[in-house]
């Protein structure tokens, strides 16, 4: 018999997720702050929670929020999950937060007789709503394995990292590193090209061909910014900030020295700051500033 599953977070990500739960014969109930996104949910099929105490009957639970102090709050905080689940239940902590706050809520759940597993996932949008999204579990390999069907209805590739709470974590800040770089290849290379009067259907079509940019990475952003369509894609400015945030401080509590990342980073707050409400793709809309040239097709 399947597990009942729950979802607290119902945004892209996390309503990607439970539709996907659905899809793979999981009874799915979800909680978000907002009602109008519980009422999404039980449209599709699920039921909508009211609270927290509603998910009192999940065997499992993602947990699919923006920071670390809300999953904090979600799990431990008065009527938490902590208080609510049954003995035995898992906490999937899907959400993006610091290597140190999956290890507060592990701490936090000592002697709950509950499991916890440390589980970013990476693939945004897209990938959550078609079940591909890439997984990089951490925690006891006993519970990933009593819980992988749960992670295959969502993900496409499940990756155990270790089995220390944390080292998910980890593993998704030194990946955010690495796409943030690349976002800022990708604006950077495009606005250039523009500037110097290269048309963006032959910038496209170019970097498509090569083992660099032919990727649905590179083919997705480079679309979106050529269709002028930089807000409500699904990657939202404020994301990356926070998640590049986090890779910058596990720099310094490491030693290491980022130059490129760091310079993403900044490149980012300058857009925030520009583009509030925008996708991480209305960057370019800043470096076109410098040409007064557009990337368009």
């Amino acid at each position: 018999m399947k597990k009942t599953v729950a979802v607290v977070g119902l945004g892209n990500m996390g309503m990607g997720m439970a539709q996907n739960l659905l899809a793979a014969g999981f009874a799915v109930s979800g909680y978000d702050l907002r009602p109008e996104r519980g009422q999404l949910l039980a449209q599709l099929g699920g039921s909508a929670a009211s609270s927290l105490a509603g998910l009192g009957a999940a065997e499992a639970v993602f947990v699919m929020v923006m920071s670390g102090a809300q999953a904090l709050d979600v799990v431990a905080g008065a009527g938490g999950l902590r208080d609510v689940l049954p003995a035995g239940a898992t906490i999937i902590l899907s959400a993006t937060i610091a290597p140190a706050e999956a290890r507060a809520i592990e701490a936090a759940l000592a002697g709950s007789r509950l499991h916890l597993l440390d589980s970013p996932v990476s693939g945004g949008k897209f990938g959550a709503e078609a079940g591909t999204l890439t997984l990089m579990a951490a925690g006891a390999p006993a519970v990933l394995a009593e819980n992988r069907a749960l992670l295959e209805a969502v993900g496409g590739q499940i990756f155990h990292v270790g089995a220390e709470i944390g080292m998910g974590q980890t593993v998704k800040a030194a990946l955010q590193a690495l796409i943030g770089v690349s976002f800022a290849g990708i604006f950077e290379a495009l606005a250039l090209g523009a500037a110097a009067g290269i048309k963006g259907e032959t910038l496209y079509e170019v970097f498509s061909s090569t083992h660099v940019a032919n990727t649905p990475f590179f083919k997705n952003c480079a679309e979106l910014i050529m269709r002028r369509q930089f807000e409500d894609g699904g990657s939202h400015i404020g994301t990356m900030v926070k998640d590049l945030g986090i890779s910058m401080a596990l720099a310094r509590e490491s030693g290491m020295p980022l130059f490129a990342a760091s310079s993403a980073y900044e490149l980012f707050q300058a857009g925030i700051a520009l583009y509030p409400e925008g996708d991480n793709w209305a960057i370019v809309q800043f470096l076109e500033q410098f040409s007064g040239k557009e990337v368009t097709w």
